[in-house]
């Protein structure tokens, strides 16, 4: 997908957030083997050099725009590299901490996915991950009310949305037939306040927008569904400020 960091970074504090709640969450250790699954910008991996001295970091992102930001946060222990998290999977690297903020939730079938991250991290190392979980809020719904509508529901030709998060006890589930251990899983609302529907669609524009505008062919049909996405932003969200309650799911474990 198509990201632009410039978009993404408006809310750089909300967005900031949970990863401060998911580094909490990190046993911190000196001379680790560090991977950072979606690393966006790098701005928040770089976090990382100061929390787990001396430990050698890489951070993979599938988005050459954002990685050409995280460029400014290299060092001689923190490196980029473009390629997405399923080619890392198929790879035999393992690392003693996966970490992974806000990027998940765009790969398939957690049940299966989960397990092969596991295999990836080394004997008494640990993984600590953070994925929104809001997709049922009415933001999603009403993205998934202007694709059913003609003319993109045609336009998209059999194509719809995944949406592959699973519940908590699921993940809890998953990490224990794993021999996970020091279990961790749970989920926070982040009650973020957004100045009025337009602040809403902007923030929706720099994340759970981007495949449906993706999917459809033509600029002025994809023109026409932001316009359309907005005036129902506008009919739901009349009001301002805006409360945004933005749920998230941590998950950590040890092995």
């Amino acid at each position: 997908m198509a990201w632009n960091p410039e978009v993404y970074d408006q809310f750089k504090n909300e967005r900031s957030a949970p990863f401060f709640d998911l580094l909490n969450l990190v046993e911190s250790k000196d001379n680790l083997s560090v991977i950072d699954l979606g690393c966006g910008t790098g701005e928040l991996t770089s976090k990382l050099l100061d929390y787990l001295q001396d430990s050698h970091i890489l951070g993979i992102d599938s988005s050459a725009e954002m990685l050409e930001k995280a460029k400014n946060f290299e060092t001689s222990r923190l490196k980029f590299i473009q390629r997405n998290i399923e080619d890392q999977l198929n790879l035999n690297d393992t690392f003693d901490l996966i970490i992974s903020n806000a990027a998940i939730q765009w790969c398939n079938n957690h049940k299966e996915l989960f397990p092969r991250i596991i295999k990836m991290i080394n004997p008494g190392g640990q993984m600590a991950v953070q994925i929104p979980s809001n997709h049922e809020f009415i933001v999603h719904q009403l993205l998934r009310k202007v694709a059913e509508t003609e003319p993109y529901q045609s336009a998209y030709n059999s194509w719809t949305r995944a949406y592959t998060v699973l519940k908590i006890e699921n993940y809890a589930q998953i990490l224990f037939d794993n021999k996970g251990r020091d279990i961790t899983v749970f989920e926070k609302v982040f009650p973020h306040v957004m100045q009025d529907a337009e602040a809403i669609y902007t923030w929706a524009s720099g994340t759970a927008m981007i495949p449906y505008i993706e999917n459809l062919p033509g600029d002025d049909l994809k023109e026409k569904f932001k316009q359309d996405y907005k005036k129902e932003l506008e009919n739901v969200f009349p009001e301002s400020p805006v409360f945004y309650p933005f749920k998230r799911t941590f998950i950590s474990a040890k092995f």
